[in-house]
């Protein structure tokens, strides 16, 4: 019994608070200009020195959080800095600074990707969202939270991507699987970034209710953060849910890739959608310019696709002339394909790496072969694996068709992908380049998709 109060204050809950409201006169902040670094007071420093609070700042280019932060304006004019503390869990709105900067420093706009971004100063430049996948493949991606700029630059799908954290992966669909399910299809309009006088932006929106919208932005090159005032970039996601879901910061976007024709810009989906998690949804832009002057690629099949052959030269890059030849799977280089309408998929071990090629392959094909010979006779020697097989083979010229007599190309009964016919085709050939690009043994063909499966042999 003697215990039991003290029990009752050891469960006792504790009780959290958010803490007094403090009185504005108690919030110390500051907005001074370093004269020293910029005699035209272009260099700003934002200080909040009031303990136990959270900063809001809008310097007109852009917004901070942090208690002390550097804004460096590279043109002359007046600029309202805007600061608003939180405390208790109330936001407090301090009193205006206007800052008046006297002359222009155009070196803080004259990075590289500033000019990527605005053609340069005095000049401005019009991005659209690539709608027609002529660049990225389509005008929306998705990546992890953690992904960033793009170390290489370039589209999402060919260059490295940045990873700065766990939560790295990207997905970028193309433009059939984006409408409509995404993105309704149509006209998202112009955004211009202008640095005529001012960093300036504008955004002409035909998609969402066909607004203008007006602000100005501000392109930190350090952190590749790109932050946007009253307005937003042109956007478009999930158009059956009236508008962009999950989204709750508009005004700061991970600047994932620049140069001088293409932008990606990521911003992070932070509420739950759907039942998926967090993500950055990135949006895929290309100049207008650069969609004005696009020429569609040249499509067409392989080099090498359904080749012609002169009457023997089919056998004579087969088997040679005298010893005949011997020929393994290119396990190092790009062992399988899928090959649709004439056009290949695969360019690299990597890409079919675990679609169907993995460490099963690898130990087959490192101590595997077929030799193919004429003398006395059209025959083949085959090593599979350690086990050697002998038989004769033919050829129709007519449809560029070798049969096994009674055996297969090299096997792995552990693969999906083992062949399963005795006859294959010469799907693509190379004359005059056997040796340095061998031949695609096309083993099994589907209709529908007009697509053959096909190993890669070399010498």
């Amino acid at each position: 019994m003697f215990m039991l109060p003290l029990l009752f204050v050891a469960c006792k809950k504790d009780e959290h608070t958010l803490g007094r409201v403090l009185d504005k006169s108690e919030i110390q902040y500051s907005v001074t200009q370093d004269l020293q670094a910029d005699p035209g007071g272009n260099t700003v420093i934002l200080r909040n020195s009031t303990p136990g609070t959270l900063s809001m700042w809008d310097f007109g280019t852009g917004t901070s959080t942090r208690m002390v932060d550097t804004v460096k304006f590279a043109f002359a004019g007046d600029y309202v800095v805007k600061f608003s503390a939180v405390t208790g869990g109330q936001v407090l709105q301090l009193d205006s600074i206007v800052v008046k900067v006297t002359q222009d420093n155009l070196n803080y706009v004259n990075d590289p990707l500033w000019t990527a971004l605005t053609g340069g100063v005095g000049q401005e430049k019009e991005w659209i969202l690539d709608t027609q996948g002529m660049f990225f493949g389509g005008p929306l991606s998705f990546f992890g939270t953690n992904n960033g700029w793009l170390k290489g630059g370039g589209p999402w799908a060919s260059e490295a991507t940045g990873c700065y954290g766990t939560d790295c992966w990207t997905w970028g669909p193309g433009t059939a699987d984006i409408y409509p399910d995404m993105m309704a299809q149509g006209d998202y309009g112009v955004m211009t970034f202008s640095l005529k006088g001012t960093a300036a932006f504008k955004a002409v929106k035909p998609m969402e209710n066909n607004v203008t919208q007006s602000g100005t932005y501000y392109l930190n090159v350090n952190s590749k953060m790109l932050s946007i005032s009253n307005a937003t970039i042109l956007r478009g996601y999930k158009p059956a849910k009236n508008g962009i879901n999950g989204i709750s910061n508009w005004s700061n976007y991970k600047v994932i890739s620049l140069d001088e024709n293409t932008l990606q810009l990521g911003v992070i989906r932070d509420k739950d959608v759907d039942g998926e998690g967090p993500a950055m949804i990135v949006y895929n832009f290309i100049t207008k310019q650069f969609a004005a002057n696009y020429k569609p690629p040249v499509t067409g099949p392989d080099e090498g696709f359904d080749p012609t052959f002169k009457t023997g030269e089919l056998l004579n890059m087969l088997a040679g002339t005298a010893s005949g030849r011997l020929w393994k799977i290119d396990a190092g280089g790009n062992p399988v394909d899928w090959i649709g309408k004439g056009k290949g998929w695969t360019k690299t071990h990597a890409d079919s790496r675990d679609w169907g090629w993995n460490n099963t392959w690898d130990e087959i094909a490192s101590d595997s072969w077929i030799l193919f010979n004429r003398v006395g006779g059209l025959k083949y020697t085959r090593n599979q694996h350690g086990v050697i097989t002998n038989g004769t083979f033919t050829i129709n010229e007519a449809t560029n068709e070798v049969t096994l007599d009674g055996n297969l190309l090299i096997q792995n009964s552990a693969s999906f992908m083992s062949p399963v016919k005795n006859t294959f085709k010469i799907v693509k050939a190379f004359p005059g380049k056997v040796e340095t690009k061998g031949i695609w043994f096309g083993v099994d063909y589907n209709v529908d998709k007009d697509e053959w499966f096909a190993f890669h042999y070399i010498l």
